[in-house]
């Protein structure tokens, strides 16, 4: 069996956690530079507020209704995250990070000693007791079924945040109720074939032969009708290599100026590079990419990108970051108002099976590799960015994104500790 416990409007809950006061309120998490709604609370559903909805356009509610808006922390979201991953870890052995806001749990083994449903709502109340965090919960024999019965726990306050699908009963009755779009692992471009064959559920999906379902689906759609069907083929523990990793936003301001553009190219270089040291990877090219404001027809409009490609794969930030910085130069252009830019890492490879040059013209890459996991080190117990490349310049930069609504750093950074008032 396996659990999904996905955390319940999670950057919203977070700034709950932090604000007491707006427990039971409408609450808005927005995107970078304060553009869109991307997290908000049931509340805030309630008053027809939508994810995805840009700012601006719904100010007059958010102004009526009282609506606590606040920008997006990652860092205080990813903070209280790790407290949630190792609340889990404590009780369970094998726990994968799924994403942010959600961990699937390996509790094969589990049931000889424990009643799943009760062992994962104590976790359940244990999780909301030591970080105010709610938290949905699904357990089922696929992956794919948990996904499902989290939803369930979710929508419907009678689970008490745990929803089991055991027998075949439950599972049929969980598919009948779940719309084919909301399936893990069906994306939205597969809808429309699948509503060609009278395929509305999953149950709909789950009730064709294996010889319509090798016909008919691609290899991603096939593992999921497996596991709706209750056999689990869907490994999410595999490293994602070779593929790319990419570090972009939109300026706070508009800029002409290439020392800005370095500023920004060598900010998310290193952001690149971080990630892959984050997850023991290298990288065997960088691209760069830039563009101006699309939405302004009464400006020059211009994009483009350049890649530079690396003698000997490396997640080194001052490599990265010099290659990032000369695909810079030969496709930045005068006089064009930049709205955005972005650094894209490709040919991903494990940083343990690095294949050398013998023209590579860094001698001393073993002390380089010590140095980062030194600054890494420092900067994961002082605060983000405590130790950066000079390139990527100091705060308060044009480019950089307005965060009008931003929470402190309450967990990461002691000068930011959260102030009682009496």
């Amino acid at each position: 069996m396996y659990a999904l416990v996905d955390c319940n409007s999670f950057f919203c809950s977070v700034e709950q956690a932090f604000h007491p006061g707006l427990r039971g309120k409408p609450v808005c998490v927005l995107s970078s530079n304060d553009g869109c709604i991307v997290a908000l609370t049931p509340e805030a559903k309630a008053l027809g507020l939508r994810r995805g909805d840009p700012l601006f356009k719904v100010q007059s509610i958010v102004r009526a209704h009282n609506v606590a808006v606040f920008s997006s922390n990652m860092t205080l979201y990813a903070a209280m995250s790790k407290r949630v991953t190792s609340i889990l870890r404590h009780s369970i052995a094998h726990v994968e990070n799924y994403s942010i806001d959600e961990s699937f749990c390996d509790l094969r083994g589990y049931d000889r000693h424990h009643s799943l449903e009760t062992m994962m709502r104590d976790i359940a109340d244990r999780i909301l007791l030591w970080t105010d965090i709610p938290v949905s919960v699904g357990v089922a024999p696929t992956k794919t079924l948990a996904k499902i019965g989290s939803r369930f726990a979710k929508k419907y306050p009678g689970y008490r945040s745990v929803c089991m699908i055991d027998n075949e009963d439950k599972r049929r009755t969980a598919l009948g109720m779940t719309a084919i779009g909301d399936v893990w692992g069906i994306g939205r471009h597969s809808i429309p074939k699948l509503a060609y064959h009278g395929i509305h559920t999953a149950l709909d999906l789950a009730d064709k032969s294996m010889t319509w379902a090798r016909s008919n689906l691609r290899k991603p759609e096939m593992q999921t009708w497996h596991e709706l069907n209750g056999t689990a083929c869907i490994d999410t523990t595999e490293a994602a290599h070779n593929q790319s990793l990419c570090c972009s936003r939109s300026f706070g301001r508009m800029v002409d100026d290439i020392d800005s553009l370095k500023a920004s190219v060598a900010t998310f270089a290193a952001g690149c590079a971080g990630k892959l040291r984050g997850q023991h990877t290298a990288a065997t090219s960088v691209t760069v990419f830039l563009c101006s404001n699309r939405f302004r027809d009464d400006m020059q409009q211009y994009s483009n990108a350049a890649t530079e490609t690396l003698p000997v794969p490396t997640s080194d930030t001052m490599e990265i970051t010099q290659a990032a910085l000369t695909a810079l130069g030969s496709i930045f252009r005068p006089g064009v108002m930049y709205k955005k830019s972005g650094v894209a890492v490709g040919g991903i490879t494990s940083a343990s099976a690095i294949q050398q040059n013998m023209f590579d013209n860094i001698p001393n890459r073993m002390e380089r590799g010590q140095l980062m996991k030194a600054i890494d080190s420092i900067n994961r117990r002082y605060g983000a960015k405590t130790i950066h490349l000079m390139a990527e310049g100091e705060r308060g930069q044009a480019w950089q994104t307005r965060c009008e609504h931003r929470s402190g750093d309450y967990l990461t950074d002691i000068t930011q500790l959260l102030t009682i008032r009496h």
